[in-house]
């Protein structure tokens, strides 16, 4: 964009501190300080006064003013709070550009002959956003964005033709390029005036691509058109019934009429509705609103279907007591597509992804929700943890399955290492459950058997371990591997390398091993674990049990004999913070049943957390 073309700039001093009074209730009046890298990026007035500068290091700030409040930048708060203002100045005036954060431009052309002049456009545009928001700014006009910047740093408006000799005086500094700029400082280039008059094709070929933009900057032009910021399409659809709508069935057909307004909205865009919000107003004042998802797109019938579902669970929950129901009848029906796609079409999946029998349970789960609530059909997503009890999140039908806590895929027993089945080699072996016992390092967290050649089975109830070279140790106190399990070689594995470019998820170390149980039980069962003489079995500071487990009683049932056993792996976690510690150590039972059973032992007491299949 060449010199010669008006623009109108507003600027908030100090954006970054507003917004996080706005956002986080920081008070601004008092000195504050929004750090990025350790130094400092924006600061308050107090802070000011008191000596910080832009661009200190954060101790060299707090020894100028120890009393100030240290925040840190947030690019997506600084973004989200000015979301207002934009939207406060398109009130009264059309094309804003979003430059960054606390900053927007505009032609100013239309704003001047709308309200009779520049000043009177800035003086309005000032006002909107003080009333408006609350906030304070200042407006800069000039020839192209850049000079208007510097001129809503003073608040003033520069006359036409005459940016490049308002900028001659202005420090290179204002380019914001510091590699450019101090290389400009010492070759002597201190402002943009003596930076302009240097030759266009001497720079380029000096400073490069980048150093030409900054050229043409600095001479008053602009390397590009303003790009309007377009305002969002109001899609939604509204009715406002002067007969409150206390019935089903009227409600429902209501509702129809409105989804079909919404439906030819969406399809004169080319869009079409992936995520419906469905907001009612009753004749009191209370707002009722709620959303629903959809793996496709949702057609006309299939928005008037939730629209019905919805209102009669709302209805009719109110007529049965239900606490979420309204008070009143609707008066007012609002739908919203809270989530939009263009309108390209859709493949059926061929074994039924998307076909007739899943949207069929779709849409009966959906009423479902819509009668008894969102948490009313849930399913399960696995995550991070060491147990099993701490894998699982419930989440609602219909909403996005993320796990809780991140954790990398659960491959083998021992993060990064081979495990090699040995069933060849031991011939006493009698595999009666898939379960795996595995020797572990002796500084591992999930340790508590010993190397191979070490007879471990005989502290861990003939759980065989295996020697660094891949051969079966003893197991059992006599020498023999205990039945019930499969004894698994663990050889030199290759060491855990991250992928470039994508980030290594946490393997959280005492992670159970493989196979995961079947069932986790909601409320672990109390359970006694008894030697040959009748003792309770415990586990000593060195992870050695005080006896050979024999039998096992759960609750207050028969005692059943244990026909094999591995651990214990003990997990110490959260140690750091006492109301939410928890020191146990695990094991892996069979019974003579056919059972096998995943327990814990903590303080003593035995617990059965867990059911295999």
């Amino acid at each position: 964009m060449e010199a010669g073309v008006r623009t109108l700039l507003i600027w908030c001093p100090d954006w970054p501190v507003v917004a996080a009074e706005i956002v986080d209730g920081v008070p601004g009046e008092a000195p504050v300080v929004v750090m990025a890298g350790n130094r400092v990026l924006a600061c308050s007035e107090a802070a000011r006064r008191e000596g910080v500068r832009r661009g200190l290091r954060r101790r060299e700030a707090q020894s100028r003013c120890p009393q100030v409040i240290v925040v840190e930048h947030d690019p997506g708060r600084d973004a989200r709070a000015f979301e207002p203002v934009v939207a406060a100045i398109e009130e009264v005036v059309a094309g804003i550009e979003v430059i960054r954060p606390g900053a927007c431009a505009v032609a100013a052309r239309g704003p001047a002959r709308y309200f009779g002049g520049e000043e009177a456009a800035a003086e309005r545009i000032v006002e909107q956003v003080a009333q408006a928001c609350a906030v304070e700014c200042q407006v800069g006009i000039a020839d192209g964005v850049f000079a208007a910047g510097i001129a809503a740093r003073t608040g003033i408006v520069v006359g036409a033709g005459r940016a490049r000799e308002f900028l001659s005086s202005v420090p290179v500094s204002a380019l914001e390029k510091p590699d450019l700029t101090d290389l400009l400082d010492r070759l002597g280039v201190k402002t943009l005036g003596e930076f302009a008059a240097l030759p266009a094709s001497d720079v380029l070929t000096r400073f490069g691509f980048e150093g030409a933009l900054a050229h043409r900057l600095a001479s008053g032009s602009d390397h590009r058109p303003l790009a309007v910021r377009q305002p969002p399409l109001d899609l939604a659809v509204e009715e406002v019934y002067d007969d409150a709508l206390e019935r089903v069935d009227v409600a429902a057909f209501a509702g129809r009429a409105l989804a079909e307004q919404l439906h030819e909205r969406l399809a004169a865009h080319g869009l079409a509705c992936t995520r419906l919000g469905i907001e009612a107003v009753t004749g009191d004042g209370q707002e009722l609103y709620r959303v629903w998802r959809h793996d496709g797109m949702l057609t006309s019938a299939a928005i008037a279907e939730r629209v019905r579902w919805q209102l009669d669970g709302w209805l009719t929950g109110a007529r049965r007591g239900a606490m979420s129901g309204p008070t009143a009848g609707l008066v007012r029906l609002r739908l919203i597509p809270d989530g939009v796609m263009v309108h390209v079409g859709l493949q059926p999946g061929l074994w039924g992804e998307t076909g007739e029998e899943r949207e069929r349970a779709h849409r009966a789960f959906s009423r479902v929700q819509g009668l008894l609530g969102p948490d009313s059909v849930v399913t399960m997503v696995l995550g991070g943890g060491r147990s099993a009890d701490d894998q699982v999140r419930l989440v609602p039908w219909g909403d996005e399955r993320e796990p809780a806590r991140a954790a990398a895929e659960h491959r083998e027993p021992i993060p990064g290492v081979v495990t090699e089945p040995l069933l060849g080699k031991v011939a006493s072996v009698t595999p009666l459950r898939p379960i795996h016992v595995v020797g572990m390092s002796d500084n591992s967290e999930m340790s508590g058997m010993r190397r191979g050649g070490e007879g471990s089975g005989g502290q861990h109830g003939g759980a065989g371990s295996v020697g660094p070279h891949g051969d079966a140790g003893s197991g059992g106190r006599d020498g023999k591997v205990g039945s019930g399990f499969a004894v698994v070689a663990v050889g030199p594995g290759k060491g855990r390398r991250g992928v470039k470019g994508k980030p290594v998820l946490p393997p959280w170390p005492g992670r159970f091993p493989r196979p995961s149980p079947a069932i986790v039980l909601p409320e672990p069962l109390p359970a006694v674990v008894r030697d040959g003489e009748g003792r309770t079995v415990g586990v000593s500071a060195r992870l050695e049990l005080t006896g050979e487990p024999v039998s096992l009683a759960i609750e207050r049932g028969r005692p059943c004999a244990i026909t094999g056993w591995a651990g214990p792996w003990p997990v110490d976690e959260r140690w750091w913070a006492p109301e939410e510690a928890r020191r146990r150590a695990r094991f892996q039972m069979t019974t003579e049943d056919g059972r096998a059973l995943m327990l814990s032992l903590a303080r003593g007491e035995w617990l059965v957390e867990a059911i295999y299949d």
